[in-house]
């Protein structure tokens, strides 16, 4: 028998996690305007841009600009990564809901994604949370490569544990495990959770996934069972890593809700909203959206 949850939280990552994958850049109006179609969706997470300098992610490079025009509601956390400390006032001085910082499990990624080692960035991060809080924001943290890296193959579940608990002592609020280039299994996951639930607690973890394989859907199910029950998605299955060759995109967010809907887990979430918000970012990509809801769209 499946333990699952009544209730589902899923933070959308798509006008990050997703542009930033895109290979032409989608216009600043545009943008706005899908951010303000998913706040109409029910979602409580909205991750809308990264303030990383345009040098090495130009797609957001007008975070400052979308984050001062989207429409904001209340009772939505508008997000946006930031790498450093010159990320961090960029973003605080837009009045961002909650900052994200980031960094992986791979020490050969960590060096590709962050230009520094695992250790060397341990100080930067704890500088960029401490100076969020004192700002009183709230923060997230994302450990990439956690079940696999495309230069190391597997990662060692002990050395997950050992960054996440170096995040987590940072003072972040939550942490986001990430399957970064789609490698993880059911019977991997389901081990990793059992031996993370040792030392940590799933109060404090979101799950990240991405369906380069297809197993995105099955990891999530494994995950509901052990009790999480946050997970980042990304509408029409946008994104990838641009650090992280093969990677394909996230977990797409309508196939996500509408399997959580079928099993009777609540998500807040509008289907009907979600996929005319899937149909714009189509429209303005030009391009099909890769998650099965949309194929079925495009079929009727």
């Amino acid at each position: 028998m499946l333990d699952l949850p009544e209730e589902v939280t899923i933070k959308e990552v798509g006008p990050r996690d997703g542009l930033q994958n895109e290979s032409r850049e989608v216009p600043t109006e545009d943008k706005i305007s899908w951010i303000n179609q998913l706040s109409e969706a029910g979602y409580s997470y909205i991750e809308f841009s990264s303030f990383v300098h345009p040098k090495w992610i130009p797609q957001l490079k007008d975070a400052k600009q979308v984050a001062s025009s989207i429409e904001r509601k209340p009772d939505i956390t508008y997000a946006a990564l930031v790498p450093n400390m010159k990320g961090l006032e960029a973003a605080l001085e837009t009045d961002v809901d909650e900052v994200s910082v980031f960094m992986s499990a791979s020490e050969s990624h960590n060096k590709k994604n962050i230009n520094k080692s695992i250790k060397e960035t341990y100080p930067v991060l704890r500088e960029v949370v401490k100076e969020a809080k004192d700002a009183g924001k709230t923060v997230r943290g994302y450990v990439s490569t956690v079940f696999g890296c495309p230069y190391e193959g597997n990662i060692p579940i002990e050395q997950v544990i050992d960054v996440s608990k170096h995040m987590l002592d940072m003072g972040i609020d939550e942490l986001s495990l990430g399957d970064t280039i789609g490698v993880a299994n059911p019977k991997q996951v389901d081990k990793a959770l059992h031996e993370i639930q040792k030392q940590l607690s799933f109060k404090d973890l979101a799950m990240h996934f991405h369906n380069t394989r297809g197993m995105a859907l099955a990891n999530v199910l494994v995950s509901l069972n052990h009790g999480i029950t946050t997970f980042d998605s990304s509408l029409g299955g946008l994104g990838g890593c641009p650090y992280a060759k093969g990677a394909s995109g996230n977990l797409a967010t309508e196939d996500l809700v509408h399997m959580l809907h079928q099993m009777d887990v609540s998500t807040g979430i509008d289907e009907h909203k979600l996929r005319q918000a899937a149909s714009f970012i189509q429209d303005t990509l030009n391009k099909p959206l890769a998650s099965h809801v949309m194929q079925i769209e495009r079929s009727r």
